[in-house]
């Protein structure tokens, strides 16, 4: 009598908590039926928002009027698809400007000491030199060790980098420094970059992790096409 007891009060409490899941899954997908683009699937589930490669450029026409510390912060972010903490932490002697890379600590790994060398272009390498002074760094006693590219905090960081988003019109989630790195791993997959290089340069432990971008392929794709049906 218990048991059955029990299984009547389960069964009472099914509708509120199914009506509760299906106003959340309706609500999802009206999002995702007006901006499919931004959304990127693996195993059937909606994962994150990145930048479209039109909204990267609007982003980063936007951040050529910006202060130039700023403009070279989005540059940054767009060109090495690092988090806005690791470009932060960025020093003048992780600069390679005859290699043509920056030598980015990984924050999310477990242990420091880990870095990553991730190839940016030379616009980016040139406008850093121009702005922070890289190679007057480079050539003093200390080599640029321990000197900041910016030293601002996060939310410093984070403001400057949200006011070049909404300059350029842009709003929403994935108007934001994640939506920037999510943009580069999807831009790197459809330009054909090997996975194992794309989960290289972005510092992903599990080759999993990004696997994810290659789902945003299709999607990515799929825009591209409409365009010819237009």
């Amino acid at each position: 009598m218990f048991v059955r007891k029990q299984h009547l009060e389960t069964k009472k409490a099914e509708p509120l908590a199914i009506s509760v899941c299906c106003r959340e899954s309706r609500l999802r997908l009206i999002e995702i039926a007006k901006f499919p683009e931004r959304h990127f699937w693996h195993g059937g589930y909606d994962k994150a928002k990145y930048l479209t490669a039109g909204e990267r450029d609007a982003f980063l026409r936007q951040a050529d009027v910006a202060d130039r510390p700023v403009r070279t912060l989005c540059m940054t972010l767009a060109h090495a698809g690092c988090r806005l903490s690791e470009a932060l932490a960025l020093t003048a002697d992780r600069v390679d400007l005859a290699a043509g890379v920056l030598t980015i600590a990984s924050l999310k790994k477990r242990r420091a000491g880990i870095y990553r060398a991730v190839p940016v272009p030379p616009a980016l390498l040139g406008a850093l030199d121009m702005v922070h002074g890289i190679r007057e760094a480079q050539g003093r006693r200390g080599k640029g060790r321990g000197e900041r590219l910016w030293p601002w905090s996060r939310m410093t960081g984070w403001r400057a980098v949200h006011a070049v988003m909404a300059a350029a019109g842009l709003e929403g989630p994935h108007a934001s420094p994640k939506g920037l790195r999510h943009g580069f791993g999807v831009a790197a997959v459809s330009a054909g970059i090997p996975l194992n290089l794309v989960q290289k340069w972005l510092g992903h432990a599990q080759l999993t992790t990004t696997a994810i971008y290659a789902d945003a392929v299709g999607a990515e794709e799929q825009d591209i096409a409409q365009r010819m049906w237009r």
